[in-house]
């Protein structure tokens, strides 16, 4: 184990020796060792000036968004902009937070917000901001918790115990949080410590039709002109320390912010950007490729395709619906197209022929070497892979169709009742009632019991026609049977019979609560067989599984052995990382260009007032029409909205801060492109591009459009 960790220590002083510029997402300690090939493309400060654990840099700028009870997963970036703890993020990133202060009266997402003042901010409780404080290299004190002949089972505990042991002492007498995160599939450790805070407030976000313009036909895809921005503002106690939201509450004094480049960009130019990818997949084998494009990508996709339908159509002809829908519509309709043109992308880029070659090539070296383990490591988990097939499917048909719906798993949630009535006491069961009052008026503010109906009849209706019967939940079995197929009676009788349906009768019978309703509750028993099937198939796949993680380990070890003279770079995993490229055209097919930026002439040429995912605003248009543009132009005369540049991001990146050579921020990254869909298992050196708003544009539209002086005035923009 230490020759391993040893010939890693060699790889990772290479990573940055030589490495191409267009691709890896590199850990911030490492960043001294890109140093001279990032000079050579433009940039002009320090290593010091990125991470430094002794002063002020642009890492105490760059935030992880994250939800209190899994703060360490960070579903998007930041950045703050300003001394007073002002930050930017994606449109999209803010989405929900924007969806839950909305009513019809006070439509934000229609309409837009705006804080004219920090009085005016609304609060978000439940959301976290990280901040790194530093990162060290734990391979070694990890590692001496192992043993020769030590059990999978057992290399975990010691992984999970050594990493308490790291993190106590890493947090002890601080207000820090840590984690120790692995790296390369296990071959390597880390320590994160972070400053969490807990009071992050809404301050400003331009209309829907603008921070998700294009809509589901423009996402994946360049050209883009969507103004992809919204902004928040952290806040701690007094003392600087994190704090759940209070009035005493002040904004927070950043260790740094970046300032704001409205000088802009040109093709060619250094781009840098930092944050908190999610997850990539570039280790897997050919194996694992063709059960995420066969498996998990094909049923995610064709099952979405279902609900999206179904939500479109009840959106579209409510406005309540609509706005109580919105961020669950963004968060399915995401990752149904992700999920259809990366196949498409893996596909025309042949992937899996790559990853077969590699395999190939492994298979030869480790034979040559006389290293068996690694072609044994192949042929289980070829073995794994393919022993998991119908437990894989039946883990998507679960997850997708019929957890699909909401309305069964609240009632599951709502099984603290079946507790407290087995008490026979009154004032047990009155008490566990009243608990459920909260979580239920939240539950029912985003819920429609028509849009419910629909969407189980339809979601059901396609697992019961595909799922594997072996697999069924138990009331499919009675539709089977008592209802001879008819999911849509079904599901009616369920609903009409059921005390969960509407928020009316839900609370008449918080009211006066009786053992039978509850537990003869057909929406409820709909929530326990899902959830029962969910646990025998989970069991089944993580047995069938329970040796991929060690194949896998092994397998990548060989993968860097074989190519210990190549530079690589570990998986995202929601840890903040840094990648470093150029603003850059491209040229996707033949006789195709594309250039590397977008102008607010093209918002113009795209508008369809018959489409809702290509309206412009009026006021947007009069601005465009007379020309009041501000300095927010470019050397044409022209807003610019989004640009393009090479570097290497994933989800998680949305909202990332894109910066130039100075150190100042000129975009924030939002999305990727979809001939290049295929970049988490394998990034396409010539054709992935990182599709980024252009700050100006954002600038414009706080400015011009909001008439938002107080943010202006508030950051340090370098003209």
């Amino acid at each position: 184990m230490k020759k391993i960790t040893a010939i890693l220590f060699v790889f990772v002083l290479v990573f940055g020796m030589t490495a191409r510029a267009d691709e890896g997402m590199w850990l911030l300690s490492m960043i001294g060792k890109n140093y001279d090939d990032m000079k050579k493309q433009g940039f002009k400060l320090t290593p010091e000036d990125i991470y430094s654990v002794n002063k002020g840099c642009i890492k105490d700028a760059v935030v992880g968004l994250g939800r209190e009870g899994s703060p360490f997963w960070h579903f998007c970036t930041g950045e703050i902009v300003s001394g007073e703890g002002l930050m930017f993020t994606n449109h999209h990133c803010g989405y929900s937070m924007i969806q839950t202060h909305s009513t019809v009266d006070h439509d934000y997402l229609k309409d837009g917000f705006w804080a004219y003042s920090k009085s005016e901010e609304l609060s978000n409780p439940g959301i976290t901001a990280s901040i790194l404080v530093r990162i060290e290299d734990v391979t070694a004190e990890v590692e001496k918790s192992f043993t020769k002949d030590m059990t999978e089972r057992d290399r975990s505990l010691a992984i999970k115990n050594v990493s308490k042991t790291i993190i106590d002492k890493a947090v002890e007498g601080t207000n820090y949080k840590a984690q120790v995160k692995d790296m390369f599939g296990g071959n390597q450790y880390f320590l994160l410590v972070y400053v969490i805070y807990q009071d992050v407030r809404l301050v400003g976000a331009p209309p829907s039709s603008m921070g998700k313009f294009g809509g589901d036909t423009d996402n994946w895809m360049w050209p883009r002109h969507t103004a992809d921005f919204s902004m928040f503002r952290i806040y701690t106690a007094p003392d600087g320390s994190p704090a759940a939201y209070s009035k005493k509450n002040v904004p927070l004094k950043p260790k740094h912010f970046l300032p704001v480049s409205a000088k802009g960009v040109e093709d060619g130019d250094f781009a840098m950007i930092m944050g908190f990818p999610g997850t990539t997949n570039r280790y897997v084998t050919s194996f694992g490729l063709e059960e995420v494009m066969q498996v998990t990508n094909k049923l995610r996709y064709e099952i979405r395709d279902v609900k999206v339908n179904v939500l479109r159509e009840k959106m579209n002809a409510d406005p309540k619906v609509k706005i109580q829908y919105a961020s669950k519509y963004a968060s399915c309709s995401n990752y149904w197209k992700y999920s259809n043109e990366q196949n498409k992308a893996l596909a025309h880029l042949n992937t899996m022929e790559i990853k077969k070659n590699i395999e190939s090539d492994l298979c030869k070296w480790a034979d040559a070497k006389g290293e068996s383990k690694y072609r044994d490591a192949l042929n289980a988990l070829q073995k794994i892979y393919q022993s998991r097939r119908s437990q894989a499917e039946a883990v998507m048909y679960n997850n997708e169709g019929l957890q699909g719906s909401e309305l069964p798993y609240f009632a599951f949630r709502c099984k603290s009742l079946a507790s407290a009535f087995a008490t026979k006491q009154i004032g047990e069961i009155t008490s566990a009632a009243s608990d459920l009052r909260e979580p239920a008026a939240a539950f029912y503010k985003d819920y429609d019991p028509e849009t419910e109906r629909a969407l189980m009849k339809a979601l059901y209706r396609k697992v019961y026609n595909e799922m594997d019967p072996k697999y069924f939940p138990e009331f499919f079995k009675t539709i089977q049977t008592k209802y001879k197929g008819n999911v849509e009676k079904y599901v009616d009788d369920a609903l009409n019979k059921s005390i969960f349906t509407t928020e009316a009768k839900f609370n008449a019978f918080l009211d006066k609560p009786t053992e039978s309703a509850f537990t003869n509750d057909p929406i409820l028993k709909i929530g326990d067989d899902i959830i029962d099937v969910y646990r025998k198939v989970a069991y089944e796949y993580n047995d069938l599984s329970a040796d991929l993680g060690k194949n896998n380990r092994i397998f990548i070890e060989g993968i860097l052995a074989m190519n210990k003279d190549k530079n690589f770079a570990p998986d995202a995993n929601s840890t903040i990382r840094m990648t470093y490229g150029n603003v850059k055209s491209y040229e996707p097919r033949d006789g195709v260009f594309y250039d590397y930026y977008t102008t607010l002439k093209g918002v113009m040429e795209k508008e369809n007032p018959n489409s809702y995912e290509f309206i412009v605003p009026e006021k947007l248009k009069q601005l465009y029409k007379d020309k009041n543009f501000g300095n927010y132009v470019n050397k044409n005369g022209d807003v610019p909205t989004c640009f393009i540049t090479n570097n290497d991001i994933t989800g998680g990146n949305s909202g990332s801060p894109v910066i130039n050579g100075n150190g100042e921020l000129i975009g924030l990254a939002f999305d990727g492109n979809s001939e290049a869909m295929s970049g988490d298992i394998d990034f396409e050196e010539n054709l992935q591009r990182c599709i980024c708003l252009d700050v100006r544009y954002a600038l414009f539209i706080i400015d011009k459009y909001a008439d938002a002086q107080n943010l202006i005035k508030e950051m340090d923009i370098r003209r």
